[in-house]
C-alpha cells in the first residue's frame, strides 16, 4: 500500500462526519457522548458475559482438542491499538503449530476452527475486560495507524470490534474497510450494533460458514 489513504474516498467519511455532527450523533453531542459510552459498554458487558457462559462448553471443547493436539498453548495474543491509543493482545484460538513462524500452515483444528468462525471466540474476554467491544472498527497494529492520516482517529475514538460494518460487507478490502470503520464511528446508534450484531450472527449459523472450503 503507497499513500497512507490510498483508495480510501477523501470525501464520503468526512460528509458522513458533517452529517452527524449537526444531527447530534452521540459520539459528537457532549450531551449524550458519555450517555452513548455507557449504554455501549453496559451492553457490552451483559451481552459478552452471556455468550461467555452459554457458550462455555464449545469454548472449553475447543482450548481442550486445541491443547492435545500438540500441547501447545491454547491462545495466541496479537498485540492491537486500542481506546485512547492503549495496545492490548487480542485473543485468538491458536490455528497454526505450538512452533509455528510467520508463515506456519494452519493446522487440522486450526483450519476446523477458522472455517466455522471460532478461532475470535476468545476475544470476548478482550471484551469483558474492556479492551474490545462486541462492535466497532478493525483491530489493527499501532504500527499501521500512521498510514490511516487523518482517520487514525476512528481507531483510537472507540474500543476495536469483535465485529463490524468490515465484517459483514460484501466486496472489502484492505482500503475500503477505512471507510467503513469511519462510517459506523459517524453515524453509531445501539440500533446499529444490533444490525450488524444480527447480521455477524446470521452469518455465522449459515450452513455456508460451516462447510469445508472446496477448491475451484
Amino acid at each position: 500500500m503507497t499513500g497512507k489513504n490510498q483508495g480510501i474516498n477523501p470525501t464520503e467519511p468526512r460528509r458522513d462526519c458533517t452529517g452527524a455532527q449537526k444531527q447530534g450523533r452521540p459520539f459528537y453531542s457532549s450531551k449524550f457522548h458519555k450517555i452513548s459510552r455507557i449504554l455501549k459498554r453496559a451492553l457490552d458487558i451483559i451481552l459478552a458475559a452471556s455468550l461467555l457462559f452459554l457458550l462455555s462448553p464449545l469454548f472449553l471443547s475447543v482450548a481442550f482438542i486445541i491443547m492435545l493436539s500438540d500441547r501447545g498453548a491454547i491462545f495466541t495474543a496479537d498485540r492491537r491499538i486500542g481506546y485512547g491509543g492503549k495496545e492490548f493482545g487480542c485473543l485468538k484460538f491458536r490455528t497454526t503449530g505450538a512452533d509455528a513462524t510467520a508463515n506456519s500452515p494452519v493446522t487440522v483444528v486450526g483450519d476446523i476452527v477458522t472455517r466455522s468462525n471460532l478461532e475470535k471466540l476468545p476475544q470476548l474476554i478482550n471484551v469483558l475486560l474492556g479492551q474490545m467491544s462486541l462492535v466497532g472498527p478493525c483491530a489493527i497494529p499501532k504500527e499501521e495507524l500512521p498510514r490511516y492520516g487523518e482517520y487514525a482517529y476512528a481507531y483510537i475514538a472507540v474500543r476495536p470490534g469483535l465485529t463490524g460494518h468490515w465484517q459483514i460487507s460484501e466486496g472489502v478490502n484492505y482500503q475500503n474497510r477505512v471507510s467503513l470503520d469511519v462510517e459506523y464511528l459517524c453515524k453509531w446508534t445501539l440500533a446499529l450494533d444490533f444490525v450488524i450484531m444480527a447480521k455477524a450472527l446470521a452469518a455465522l449459523l449459515s450452513r455456508h460458514a460451516l462447510l469445508p472450503k472446496m477448491d475451484a
